[in-house]
């Protein structure tokens, strides 16, 4: 009987793991960690050569919107043509890495150190979340499921009603350095280190019975929410900074 549990996470649903086909070699922790390393390298030399645009002062906002589309393409596309994740994945990783270069760039020019501190906070948050998942300090539990997926669900509704008014000049609360603003990148922040722990949870789950090409799956899961958890991380630093 194959398992039906939910996350957060788009990448982690019963869809992109239920298989019928025979596979001798299954997805190993090995396999999603070498992966997911090989990403996250791609990820930052992208985001360094754009950042080497910005300070040659090229407009690098070509490169944020155009990160933001072709994820969003390639996610799609993943959703239908699975055995393609070993190319899909790190073409992924390439237009995440063109977003967070131009998305950052900004931010950097200003504070020169900020994203770098962005970094190294997430990934303290990314070994804490997993020491109280191994540990069990925190328990995945159904009702702990829901929670976080639909305060997840709720931001993200959020984000993309302010991100379509943006269009028509309309400036919601989310962009502002408000004490609502802080609060609400805060809790987003939360939010996003809480998935985490979903993420592990369901990939415990399928360790050494999902099919090996899987491995791309569970390494794309990782991605979208650490790059969500490093985004929010560096809006509410820059907001903080701004305010005092």
């Amino acid at each position: 009987m194959a398992l039906k549990l939910k996350t957060s996470n788009p990448a982690f649903t019963p869809y992109f793991w239920n298989d019928n086909s025979k596979h001798t070699s299954k997805m190993t922790v090995k396999g999603i960690f070498i992966k997911s390393m090989l990403c996250i390298l791609i990820i930052m030399g992208v985001t360094f050569g754009v950042w080497k645009l910005y300070e040659q002062g090229v407009d690098v906002s070509w490169f944020t919107y155009g990160g933001i589309i072709g994820s969003v393409i390639i996610s799609v596309i993943l959703s239908y043509k699975q055995h393609w994740a070993h190319i899909l994945v790190p073409l992924y990783t390439i237009t995440k890495g063109c977003f967070l270069g131009g998305f950052s760039a900004y931010i950097k020019a200003k504070f020169p150190e900020m994203p770098y501190q962005a970094i190294g906070v997430t990934i303290v948050t990314f070994f804490v979340t997993l020491i109280l998942y191994q540990t069990r300090l925190i328990v995945v539990t159904k009702t702990f499921r829901s929670v976080i997926i639909t305060s997840a669900a709720s931001i993200f509704v959020v984000y993309i009603i302010s991100f379509i008014l943006s269009f028509f000049g309309i400036k919601t609360f989310i962009w502002g350095t408000s004490w609502i603003a802080i609060i609400f990148n805060i809790l987003a922040a939360i939010v996003a280190s809480l998935s985490l722990l979903l993420d592990y949870d369901f990939i415990e789950r399928h360790k050494n019975k999902a099919p090996k090409y899987k491995e791309w799956f569970a390494t794309w899961g990782l991605l979208v929410t650490l790059i969500w958890l490093y985004v929010e991380i560096l809006r509410l630093m820059k907001k903080l900074a701004i305010r005092f």
